[in-house]
């Protein structure tokens, strides 16, 4: 018997993808890179400088779909790859963990997350990188904040959508939200 099932990962035509945010949440990760010391405490945190759907600029996390028949693992590489770099080198472990799970909702208020665009459920991961990390992609700038600094009143009011939530949540969990 021969096995028909494609499993080769396909992105929707944009028509196709708004239909699927209209019915259904979609799987997201959102990564925050960080830079860590020997001891493995966190040292600095890197935000991404983006255009927001809006037309604003914003400071960001990476961020970005799951794909069909993708592990999560390998999405928080790609995607990392995508916004630092080839060689940022993050080091994500064998199982990774989220730190939290954030759902987005298209009607403000709902949670603290908010994607006009849709209803996403992403899991939240802090992920240390060694390398040399290079805004690639939409990424207009990347930015690395001591966590002091990244939690401050003026840092958090340049990112939207709720990913400043989400930046203080990480800090909390690594043991540096001042």
């Amino acid at each position: 018997m021969t096995d028909t099932t494609d499993t080769t990962p396909v992105w929707f035509s944009r028509e196709e993808l708004e239909s699927v945010r209209d019915r259904m949440p979609i799987l997201y990760i959102n990564a925050v890179p960080v830079r860590t010391d020997d001891r493995g405490e966190v040292t600095s945190v890197g935000l991404l400088l983006r255009v927001g759907p809006d037309g604003t600029i914003n400071r960001a996390l990476v961020s970005g779909r799951v794909l069909y028949h993708e592990r999560i693992r390998d999405a928080l590489l790609r995607h990392l790859e995508k916004d630092l770099g080839p060689v940022a080198l993050p080091r994500i472990p064998t199982s990774p963990q989220p730190f939290t799970v954030a759902e987005y909702f298209p009607t403000p208020g709902v949670t603290p997350y908010h994607d006009p665009r849709q209803h996403a459920v992403s899991l939240a991961y802090v992920v240390p990188v060694t390398g040399d990390c290079q805004p690639r992609q939409d990424a207009l700038d990347l930015v690395w904040f001591t966590p002091e600094e990244a939690a401050s009143p003026q840092v958090l009011q340049e990112m939207s959508g709720g990913q400043d939530v989400l930046l203080r949540q990480a800090l909390a969990h690594v043991g540096r939200l001042p």
